[in-house]
């Protein structure tokens, strides 16, 4: 469809880069002259006519409003906004400013990282669009000494600007993790991942006093050396996670007072040779904790969670997930003195039964409880759950034992937020149906 030209000639719609049609100004059918309510029309006046005004200041269309396209792109995820960046340069312009990819670390894999040219060689990618968007993060991917070098001389924030580095599946070796660490002087957060080439003595030779997170999963030459390597040289350390099979309890007897202090954040995950007795050292190095994981340390038994119970009193979170040995003695200890705890989980925690759960009904703070694949939760236990006004997040994910009545009571937790029933036999399209009338505030994940 199309509107009437200047001419009379047939004027085609105007269409932008974005898809949008806009419409050309429409006449308003009164020629020169203007009539107004109480005066005769123009061909009956006399006198010459009057002025005609100028036509009003043009708006820039919606489409490419700056005002209104800075309030809508907040509705976007990152995927959508990367694709929105390429509808057009207005667009692109901006959603390029760094307030809408604040906290956001880009993934980069390592053959992502080179352009092949016509003659077979390989150039380096152009980052100047993510030094445009104030990327302080990255994470790498199978990317080797070289890659990392590559990257250090093309990114032009790396010097200063990068505040967070993540390794994961690299061959990233000793000279290479000293090499990064020297010259990307604004790296406090540090992440590795499944990097099999590095050895203790590169974090020796590397870590630098700077870092206040760090994180070592699944990399096979980490071990009680790397502990002492981590508290000697970390001594603004904030945040330690560590996922090592070979980690013994000796190696947490090495935190010192300096750790101390600014430590609040430790995970221990599938440290399986971590005992009470590593615990012990844990209690009394890091009496600061506010976030403590034993998820998966197998053999840290009831006497282990009080320890953590009498000691650290400042928790907020504890994960004991995947700890076998922990029955409801231990939820005895938690309830009884971790009175500031907004967090607990205990997912595949076995032994834990409807005993433990009355335990817990006592704590006020409780905010989120994980509760998924404990087999001997029944529908007695979720009763003393009913009691828990505080709580805003609960998963009873894969608990075989919970009935379509007993879960139906959870409508008395008003408040409740979140509701996990993933493989729950007793949650019914029925039951889905009920929670969506009297918990509509709750967001029911089936």
């Amino acid at each position: 469809m199309s509107s009437p030209g200047v001419n009379g000639d047939a004027k085609p719609p105007c269409l932008p880069r974005n898809g949008l049609v806009k419409l050309p100004g429409q006449p308003n059918g009164l020629g020169a002259a203007s009539i107004t309510k109480g005066t005769p029309a123009a061909k009956n006046r006399r006198g010459p006519a009057s002025p005609v005004p100028g036509p009003p200041a043009e708006r820039p269309p919606l489409a490419t409003d700056e005002k209104i396209l800075n309030g809508l792109f907040w509705y976007f995820s990152a995927c959508e906004k990367c694709v929105l960046a390429q509808v057009c340069k207005a667009w692109r312009r901006v959603l390029y400013q760094p307030k809408f990819w604040a906290g956001l670390m880009p993934v980069l894999h390592a053959k992502e990282l080179y352009n092949v040219l016509p003659g077979g060689e390989k150039e380096f990618v152009n980052l100047q669009g993510f030094a445009a968007r104030g990327f302080e993060g990255f994470c790498l991917v199978g990317v080797s000494d070289l890659d990392i070098c590559e990257f250090i001389d093309n990114y032009a924030l790396s010097k200063k600007g990068v505040k967070a580095m993540s390794l994961k599946r690299s061959t990233i070796t000793d000279a290479g993790l000293e090499v990064m660490l020297e010259q990307m002087q604004g790296v406090v957060r540090l992440e590795l991942s499944g990097c099999n080439d590095f050895t203790e003595a590169g974090l020796w030779s590397s870590l630098s006093a700077r870092i206040t997170s760090l994180s070592v999963s699944d990399c096979i030459n980490v071990a009680d050396d790397a502990i002492a390597a981590i508290s000697q040289l970390l001594p603004n350390l904030a945040e330690l996670s560590l996922q090592a099979y070979h980690v013994t309890d000796t190696a947490l007897a090495y935190f010192t007072a300096r750790q101390g202090h600014s430590t609040h954040t430790l995970r221990l995950l599938s440290c399986w040779e971590i005992t009470n007795h590593g615990v012990v050292n844990v209690v009394h190095s890091l009496p600061n904790l506010t976030s403590l994981s034993l998820s998966g340390c197998s053999k840290v038994t009831d006497d282990g969670v009080e320890l953590v119970a009498e000691n650290l009193r400042k928790l907020r979170s504890l994960d004991l997930s995947w700890c076998p040995r922990i029955t409801d003695m231990a939820l005895e200890y938690v309830a009884c003195d971790l009175h500031r705890l907004e967090e607990l989980v205990l997912d595949r925690c076995v032994r834990i039964t409807d005993t433990g759960l009355s335990y817990l009904s006592t704590m006020s703070s409780l905010r989120s409880l994980y509760l998924r694949w404990c087999c001997q939760v029944q529908d007695f236990g979720l009763k003393h759950l009913l009691a828990m006004r505080s709580l805003r997040l609960l998963s009873l994910a894969g608990c075989p034992l919970l009935t379509t009545t007993g879960l139906s009571g959870l409508v008395q937790l008003q408040e409740l937020e979140e509701l996990e029933l993933t493989n729950c036999p007793g949650a019914t399209p029925e039951l889905f149906k009920y929670f969506s009338q009297h918990l509509p505030g709750c967001l029911v994940i089936e």
